[in-house]
């Protein structure tokens, strides 16, 4: 297989005589490495243009960890109720799943500035909206959530388009994915802390103005790195079903949806878990132990990954992210239960990874942006079902083992290939 190099448009392109070449190809940080050592994060990370990438990246994804619980906030302040403020939460959380698939598909389309730019634009708009006019009239408020929602920036997307641009080998774009996986945790666990932070400081609507800052700032950082300017994705054949088209495609989308519906069910089991235990304390740290474990278990996973991910594997870990959530069902003491939730937090973000490999492997030349976006989407529709279904059920750790159980029924449904780090 032959390696994209970063002055080149990416390998999913025909590369044009006519793009410019302004900066030089990656060279090996430390000399070749053995095929037996996989690369570390910090070996990811050491590669001209990654890092700016990766912090850019999630600096503008930063609003969708912030955004559900200012929400909730500026609409208590407002004098709503709970449940209306929840309803705005949701309403922001199921947005993005249907904006990410169409501005991932600009983006395969037209390259990746314009629906940086007008995503951007779009959230901070909608932002500043509400944030001057607030939530006392709800239908208004109601409006600038979805399109705040909707017109997040594809950043995920884009970055996992890219990978194989600023990279120079397959095993470096398979840790670039677990690194990104691991990231995410980053997302949800710091930005949910930081609007509350800024919220008790200042205000709710600080909080939205600092989440539609922080959008923009990451969305221009990202589209002004060269390989984002110059990036183009291969023509695509027009299909009815697109990114839909592989058969094994829409089993394992399904799959990420209860994959999310676990995590979004264990935020509700972590507020009735402490409420069982009276121990308060449990409500947040059980989520924090989550995504630290999934941080961990991405670490783990990039140090001693499989040379090439096979559908075994991901059907393995499928099985296994479903029995780590049984022994959460016994009767146990608060900090047993925290422990016991590091178990299914570890395995989170290698089935993630490999399912994203998986994902980029079966995705039509051209629609590596959308396929991401679909991803996203499957993932938010499950973390919302997930916390909706776990709420009427007394947010019970059943339905986080069931949601698991299905995800792993669902991956093993999917007769993939090897997935490979990019589509050739």
């Amino acid at each position: 297989m032959a390696h994209a190099q970063v002055r080149d448009v990416p390998r999913t392109t025909d590369a044009p005589a006519r793009v410019p070449q302004p900066f030089p190809p990656p060279a090996p940080v430390d000399g070749p490495r053995p095929s037996s050592s996989p690369p570390t994060f910090l070996d990811v990370l050491r590669h001209r243009y990654c890092g700016r990438l990766l912090i850019a990246s999630v600096t503008g994804r930063l609003s969708l960890g912030m955004v559900p619980v200012a929400l909730i906030l500026a609409a208590q302040a407002d004098g709503h109720s709970l449940a209306s403020a929840g309803l705005l939460a949701a309403l922001y959380g199921i947005a993005p799943a249907l904006g990410l698939p169409l501005l991932g598909r600009l983006a395969d389309l037209r390259g990746l500035l314009l629906p940086c730019y007008l995503g951007a634009a779009l959230v901070a708009s909608a932002l500043s909206t509400l944030t001057v006019a607030g939530t006392a009239h709800l239908p208004l408020a109601a409006l600038c959530v979805a399109l705040a929602g909707a017109g997040c920036p594809p950043l995920e997307g884009a970055l996992r388009s890219l990978w194989p641009c600023v990279l120079p080998d397959d095993a470096h774009v398979r840790t670039a994915y677990t690194l990104d996986s691991s990231t995410q945790q980053i997302v949800y666990a710091t930005g949910p802390a930081l609007a509350i932070a800024i919220a008790t400081w200042l205000s709710p609507a600080a909080a939205l103005v600092l989440a539609a800052a922080a959008t923009v700032a990451g969305s221009l950082a990202f589209a002004t790195t060269p390989p984002a300017r110059i990036w183009r994705a291969a023509p695509r054949h027009r299909e009815r079903l697109g990114v839909l088209r592989p058969p094994a495609m829409r089993p394992l989308l399904c799959s990420l949806v209860f994959l999310g519906a676990t995590v979004g069910a264990l935020d509700v089991a972590a507020v009735a878990a402490a409420d069982r235990r009276d121990a308060s304390w449990l409500a947040g740290t059980l989520p924090a132990a989550f995504s630290a474990a999934g941080l961990l278990g991405g670490v783990l996973f990039a140090r001693f990954q499989p040379t090439t991910p096979r559908p075994r594997h991901l059907m393995l870990l499928g099985a296994v992210y479903a029995a780590c959530w049984l022994p959460l069902l016994a009767p146990l003491p608060a900090p047993a239960v925290l422990l016991l939730t590091l178990l299914p937090g570890s395995v989170f973000v290698p089935l993630l990874t490999v399912a994203s490999l998986t994902v980029t492997a079966l995705t039509p030349p051209g629609t590596s942006t959308e396929a991401v976006g679909w991803m996203s989407s499957a993932i938010r529709l499950g973390l919302a079902g997930g916390a909706a279904l776990a709420g009427p059920l007394s947010g019970h750790f059943t339905v986080p083992l069931t949601a698991a159980a299905g995800c792993a029924l669902l991956l093993s449904a999917c007769t993939a290939p090897a997935p490979a780090a990019t589509p050739m």
